[in-house]
C-alpha cells in the first residue's frame, strides 16, 4: 500500500512539473508571438506611411492595408478585449472597402542618392517579407502573394531606372558629361540583366539615348576648339618641328 502510494505521488509530482513545463512553453510561445506581430505592424506602417508615393498604387496600397488588417486580427486573439485593436481593425476595414478607390497619400519623394535608394529598396524588401509572412498564415492564396512577388519585383526595377536617370540628369546639370555617362550606362546595364528585357525595352532606349548625349558632349569637351592653340598642341608642333630638322640633317 506504501509503495502504491509513493508511486502515486512520483507521478502526480511529475504530472504537475509536466503541466508547468506546457504552461510556461505556452506563456514563452505567447510572448515571442506577440513580438514578432508587433514588429510586423512597425514593418507594415513604416512600408505604408513612408513609400515614394510615385511608386505608390491604389492596389498596392489595398494590399498594405489588408497586411496590416492580418496582423491586428492575430494580435487581437492573443488580446480579445484590447479596444485599441479592435478600433484599428475597424479603420482598416472601412479602407479596404473601398477597394481601389482607397486614399492614396504618399508624397512623391525623387530618388535622387543612393542612400535614398537603397532605403527605398529595403522597404520592397520588407514588403517581400510581409507577403511571404501573410501567405504563410494562409491570409493570402499562394497565386495572389506570386503575383505580388513579381510586381515587388517590377517596383526594384523602376526604382533603379528612376535613380540612374535622376543621377545621370543631375550630372548634366552640373556640367559633369562624364558622371552623367556612368550613370546612364550603369541604368542600361541594369535593365539589360534582366530577365525579360523586352518588358524594358521603351525604358532602355531611353536610357541609350541619353548615354549617347552624355557621350558626345564627353567627346565635344575633348576635342581641341579650333584656331585655339594650347600647351598641348604647341608642344606637339615643335615636336614635329624637331623631327622635320633631325631628319633633315641626317639625309642632307
Amino acid at each position: 500500500m506504501i509503495t502504491l502510494l509513493v508511486v502515486a505521488g512520483i507521478v502526480i509530482l511529475i504530472a504537475i512539473g509536466y503541466m508547468n513545463h506546457v504552461v510556461e512553453n505556452s506563456k514563452l510561445e505567447k510572448a515571442r508571438t506577440k513580438v514578432e506581430l508587433n514588429d510586423r505592424l512597425r514593418r507594415c506602417g513604416e512600408i505604408t506611411e513612408t513609400f515614394p508615393g510615385q511608386l505608390m498604387t491604389p492596389a498596392l496600397k489595398l494590399l498594405l492595408t489588408r497586411l496590416e488588417l492580418n496582423v491586428n486580427q492575430r494580435l487581437l486573439n492573443l488580446h480579445k478585449s484590447d479596444s485599441g485593436i479592435k478600433a484599428r481593425i475597424a479603420e482598416l476595414n472601412a479602407l479596404i472597402a473601398q477597394g481601389e478607390s482607397i486614399p492614396v497619400n504618399n508624397p512623391p519623394c525623387p530618388i535622387q542618392t543612393e542612400a535614398k535608394a537603397k532605403d527605398v529598396r529595403f522597404l520592397l524588401e520588407a514588403m517581400h517579407g510581409q507577403v511571404t509572412r501573410a501567405a504563410q498564415d494562409g491570409f493570402l492564396p499562394t497565386n495572389e502573394a506570386k503575383r505580388w512577388i513579381r510586381e515587388i519585383r517590377h517596383l526594384l526595377v523602376l526604382l533603379h531606372i528612376e535613380f540612374f536617370n535622376n543621377l545621370g540628369q543631375h550630372a548634366l546639370q552640373q556640367g559633369q558629361p562624364g558622371q552623367a555617362r556612368l550613370a546612364f550606362e550603369r541604368g542600361a546595364q541594369y535593365l539589360r540583366k534582366q530577365q525579360d528585357p523586352n518588358t524594358y525595352r521603351e525604358q532602355l532606349e531611353y536610357l541609350e539615348k541619353l548615354l549617347a548625349r552624355a557621350n558626345s558632349m564627353v567627346l565635344a569637351s575633348t576635342q581641341p576648339v579650333e584656331g585655339e592653340v594650347n600647351q598641348l598642341t604647341e608642344g606637339l608642333k615643335t615636336a614635329e618641328t624637331d623631327a622635320d630638322w633631325k631628319k633633315k640633317a641626317i639625309y642632307d
